[in-house]
């Protein structure tokens, strides 16, 4: 009997008493018709998910009767021996062209944005969401309606490259502009945009060298904004209106020049014995601090409209999120210090950052803490960026040393020492070897892209556990920005489905590295 007839007429077969059996010619014959075999296997997935109609005219069958069909269905396959009869390739063959996994592929592969977790009422919990408990018992496993909250403040950062990158050119002259940012959340509206300027002057024949790349080199440049929660339906359902900042990452030659300012330098002139004193890195604070002749400082301009918000909302609930990736998410910490610090009865701050670096010394750290100001640091694993700057000091062994006596000598290093950085906050980590879409060598600018950290955030389960297997986030951004960096089965795949990734999803980059392999 021949295998390639029998199989598509396997519903005349009886389960009971099937004894099949091949030789070596038959399995070197199935061997060389690739094509005739996934043919089979596609009407034998037909004929196992096919369900007769109910017919009125015969009794109705009850559960065991279909526990007993189900076990007859399986002893057919155990009987057929498939594993024996096919290779490896050809099983593997079946597994990539089964339709539920194309189905699932060409889901996530679509540009349409889906429900990633419920969107659920928060209102009764929402300052536990909001850290009023550092996240205790929400992150590992991570809490389904935590995970929304982190992709939702992730794309409004999203928001803010996308911004910048349409258009990133200021005026020499003129006052700069308020833009239009088109936000992920159509519930909130955005209220002042935010400038972060250099101390750093670069001479103007740089300007006359290369005019179309002045964007490069100016000292003042779009960096984010201030949002407001403006939608009744959505302010009841948080519990109460959400004051957003949204803040992106390195863009332009003078932040870049700004990161590598990482000595510390101290962020007041609060000397009382006994205290730490608070420091932070200078290029950082000046970016922070800076004015121009045409916009206040980021300080300035956050503070103001934090306090304007605060005043034309008083005896509502409010909260305060800050969010920021990569050089965002060091400024995110700088405003939330001073919000902390220079608003009168200022609602609760919370700053979810990612992919952030050190920002400051322990001192700084404990002013954050005691000031109430709750940090959840989105941490890759592969991720250098938030190694640095400063020296690589493991931070287990900080606390170790702490609380075992020796914290008032490493007081005086950090008072003493140029880069004695320490990290704030809770860190919650993820790991870019987790995702099955990934190589678990992908390069830097991989490691430390946002849109990668919101995908693996969305299949976060637990530190124990795999990607999560309904995770829904699409993934054409992210094959878009990191194509070389997708392992090779999901970039063909991507391919097959005549996705043009090119002409149709053409999404600015958010991260603040180049691809090694672009």
């Amino acid at each position: 009997m021949q295998i390639g007839t029998a199989l598509p007429n396997l519903h005349l077969l009886q389960p009971q008493g099937v004894n099949f059996k091949c030789n070596a010619q038959t399995v070197k014959t199935i061997s060389s018709s690739t094509e005739m075999t996934k043919k089979h296997i596609s009407n034998l997935e037909k004929l196992l998910q096919k369900t007769n109609p109910i017919d009125s005219s015969r009794p109705v069958i009850e559960p065991s009767s279909n526990r007993l069909i189900e076990n007859r269905r399986k002893n057919l396959l155990e009987g057929l021996n498939l594993a024996n009869i096919w290779p490896d390739e050809m099983r593997k063959a079946a597994e990539d062209m089964s339709p539920r996994h194309l189905n699932r592929l060409k889901r996530l592969l679509s540009s349409k944005s889906m429900e990633y977790s419920p969107r659920n009422n928060l209102a009764n919990r929402w300052r536990e969401y909001h850290g009023s408990n550092n996240w205790l018992g929400l992150l590992d496993p991570l809490d389904e309606n935590l995970r929304r909250e982190l992709v939702r403040y992730g794309e409004f950062i999203q928001s803010a490259y996308h911004c910048f990158h349409t258009d990133p050119a200021t005026s020499a002259d003129e006052v700069l502009p308020e833009r239009h940012v088109a936000l992920p959340d159509r519930s909130y509206k955005v209220t002042k945009s935010l400038y972060a300027t250099s101390s750093i002057g670069l001479p103007k024949w740089v300007d006359d060298v290369a005019p179309d790349l002045r964007w490069m080199t100016q000292r003042s440049s779009w960096i984010g904004y201030v949002a407001v929660c403006d939608d009744r339906s959505e302010i009841q359902r948080m519990g109460r209106r959400d004051i957003v900042i949204a803040l992106r990452g390195t863009a332009t030659c003078l932040e870049w020049a700004e990161n590598f300012r990482d000595l510390l330098v101290e962020q007041n002139d609060n000397n009382d014995e006994g205290v730490v004193q608070s420091k932070v890195e200078c290029g950082f604070l000046s970016l922070y601090k800076t004015s121009d002749h045409r916009v206040p400082s980021l300080a300035e301009s956050v503070v103001n409209e934090v306090q304007r918000l605060i005043e034309k909302y008083k005896g509502e609930p409010l909260s305060i999120t800050v969010t920021g990736h990569s050089l965002g998410a060091a400024l995110s910490l700088l405003v939330a210090d001073d919000l902390s610090t220079c608003v009168p009865n200022a609602p609760p701050v919370a700053v979810f950052s990612f992919g952030g670096p050190r920002v400051g010394n322990r001192g700084f750290a404990d002013r954050l803490n005691d000031n109430n100001v709750k940090v959840l640091r989105i941490v890759n694993n592969q991720d250098v960026i938030t190694r640095v700057p400063g020296m690589f000091v493991s931070e287990s062994l900080d606390k170790k040393l702490r609380e075992s006596g020796a914290g008032r000598v490493l007081e005086m290093l950090d008072c003493r020492m140029p880069w004695a950085y320490s990290h704030v906050g809770t860190e919650f980590r993820v790991d870019t070897k987790m995702s099955p879409f990934l190589k678990p060598n992908a390069d830097v600018a991989c490691c430390h892209d946002l849109e990668a950290y919101l995908h693996l955030v969305d299949g976060f389960t637990a530190s124990n556990c795999p990607f999560r297997p309904n995770a829904k986030r699409s993934l054409v951004r992210l094959l878009n920005e990191q194509r070389s960096n997708f392992k090779r089965l999901y970039t063909s795949k991507g391919k097959d489905l005549t996705i043009n990734l090119d002409r149709e999803h053409n999404f600015p980059t958010s991260s603040c590295l180049p691809s090694p392999s672009s």
